[in-house]
């Protein structure tokens, strides 16, 4: 299922194969869930690679090989960002604050 704009709905639970690897979180501000933020995904040499939209309760999701990543939030209450290292398959959790 898809947004409309060809993203995935994010939030919501799945199923991970052994082979897959999924950069999976929440955008906060103040510890509360921040929707509609533009959640990117950018590879170990800062080059942009993805983009979703956050859900209303902050969720967003990313299928990505292993390797280091940069995950940046944008939302018009603030930016934030973090770093992930996805050593295998797996889903692996993210956090970003926004301020």
């Amino acid at each position: 299922m898809s947004d409309g704009c060809g993203a995935p709905v994010q939030g919501g639970t799945i199923d991970v194969s052994t082979s897959e690897t999924v950069l999976e979180g929440k955008v906060l501000s103040a510890g509360t869930p921040v929707g509609g933020a533009f959640v990117r995904l950018l590879d170990s040499t800062g080059e942009f690679t993805a983009e979703v939209v956050s859900s209303p309760e902050g969720d967003f999701r990313f299928f990505a090989a292993p390797g280091s990543w940069t995950v940046r939030a944008l939302h018009r209450t603030g930016n934030g960002q973090a770093d992930v290292s996805a050593d295998g398959p797996g889903v692996h959790a993210v956090e970003i604050a926004v301020a």
